[in-house]
């Protein structure tokens, strides 16, 4: 039986308050072995993926722990998706912790190569959807722009794990003049989200020539990117992109981060450069097992996310991608994390919770049941405490007179 202290708390309650204000907290990434390194070195994003992560030989130099599982994935890594870790996020791995959340995103493991029945090579259906090279058109009024097949880093659950690196042979290759050209001739297309691969792996020059061809089609009503690199790579966030970036509003940018050390000070501030810039910026997240699956984690990280001016925006179910399940939670316990979210935090920190839907059906949103029932009369709904109210409505949906009442429970039964 938990002791109960002096406040009410039990002891579990009180050991997860004061991890949640620790994974609150902002710190830098540090240098680890990188400390003779010269400043300008270190905050130039392209030393950063010069001397990244790449080999069995150097991850064994900086992570001599590896488990058998991690040196048998390393080694087979490139048959699937390429190893890379950018030094800056490598210093974000605890090295005596095998189940470290950070390693655990970026570290291979043999369980790649474990595939099960169910598992695809092209979960969301991006490529019976590509009416071009290196376009996506599955929504009616948007388009998925693939610009590269690189990342900063390879994350190990990544749905597009059969083109990103290349490792599989897929040949990626981008066609911006026949991409652009779609877009022109399709007028129902008013939203054009850029992402790869990673779009921000491209120079100043040529995002911005991709920007300006895009901005200049008179039916695109703003574009996106779809980024991890100020997660892995602040650097890469300088004063000259944001002032470029400036120029193509309205302009969105999705980053994607897990968990909430990945929020450190470096990112804190490339991402407050963005919000400067005037560019609203949202997270998303993909529901991860042993990284994020954990009440406690996940409130930390969406409200870590707004104190760096991100609004959590989607929590991801995790596709069914080749060799994931090692990684994959359930839609249970999402709908718990939900559960626990809404009307205990902020709305503003409440991301939406999806599945996509296998083989290209789309996000379907997931909540837990708020709508007890329905009649002729009468909707019956509970709040997050799991206090029953009813809402008066006729079945065709006329307001009704009568008042909104809450009702006891056993009313239900």
């Amino acid at each position: 039986m938990q002791s109960h202290l002096p406040d009410g708390q039990t002891e579990t309650e009180e050991a997860d308050s004061k991890r949640f204000h620790s994974l609150k907290e902002f710190h830098p990434a540090g240098r680890g072995f990188w400390n003779d390194v010269s400043e300008a070195d270190w905050n130039d994003w392209k030393w950063q993926l010069k001397h990244r992560i790449t080999t069995l030989e150097k991850l064994q130099r900086f992570l001599p722990t590896l488990t058998p599982e991690e040196f048998e994935g390393t080694i087979l890594a490139n048959h699937k998706l390429a190893l890379a870790i950018t030094p800056y996020f490598f210093n974000l791995i605890e090295a005596g912790d095998e189940n470290c959340p950070i390693r655990r995103q970026v570290v291979p493991r043999v369980e790649e190569t474990y595939t099960a029945p169910w598992e695809m090579s092209d979960p969301c259906g991006e490529d019976s959807h590509s009416p071009v090279p290196g376009l996506v058109h599955r929504y009616p009024d948007r388009v998925l722009f693939l610009v590269t097949d690189r990342c900063a880093a390879y994350c190990r659950y990544c749905t597009r794990s059969r083109m990103v690196s290349n490792a599989t042979g897929y040949d990626f290759h981008s066609d911006f003049d026949r991409q652009i050209e779609y877009v022109s001739r399709h007028p129902e297309i008013r939203d054009v989200l850029l992402s790869g691969g990673d779009p921000l792996l491209l120079n100043d020059d040529k995002l911005e020539f991709l920007l300006s061809r895009l901005r200049a089609i008179p039916h695109v009503e703003f574009l996106r990117l779809g980024t991890r690199i100020p997660i892995f790579l602040p650097q890469r966030v300088t004063p000259a992109l944001c002032a470029m970036l400036r120029r193509y509003h309205p302009l969105f940018i999705s980053i994607h981060s897990n968990h909430p050390r990945e929020l450190t000070s470096e990112v804190r501030d490339a991402l407050g450069r963005l919000a400067d810039a005037g560019v609203p910026l949202g997270n998303q997240t993909v529901l991860l097992r042993h990284v994020n699956d954990d009440l406690v984690v996940m409130r930390a990280l969406v409200q870590k996310l707004l104190m760096c001016r991100v609004k959590p925006y989607y929590i991801y179910q995790c596709d069914l991608i080749s060799g994931s399940a090692h990684l994959r939670s359930s839609v249970r316990k999402g709908l718990e994390i939900m559960e626990n979210m809404r009307g205990h935090t902020t709305g503003y920190a409440v991301p939406q919770y999806v599945i996509d839907a296998p083989g290209g059906g789309g996000k379907v949103p997931i909540n837990p049941d708020y709508v007890l029932s329905r009649n002729k009369n009468r909707v019956i709904i509970r709040n997050f405490e799991g206090r029953i109210f009813e809402y008066p409505e006729a079945a065709d949906g006329t307001p009704l007179t009568a008042p909104p009442r809450e009702i006891a429970e056993p009313e239900l039964v």
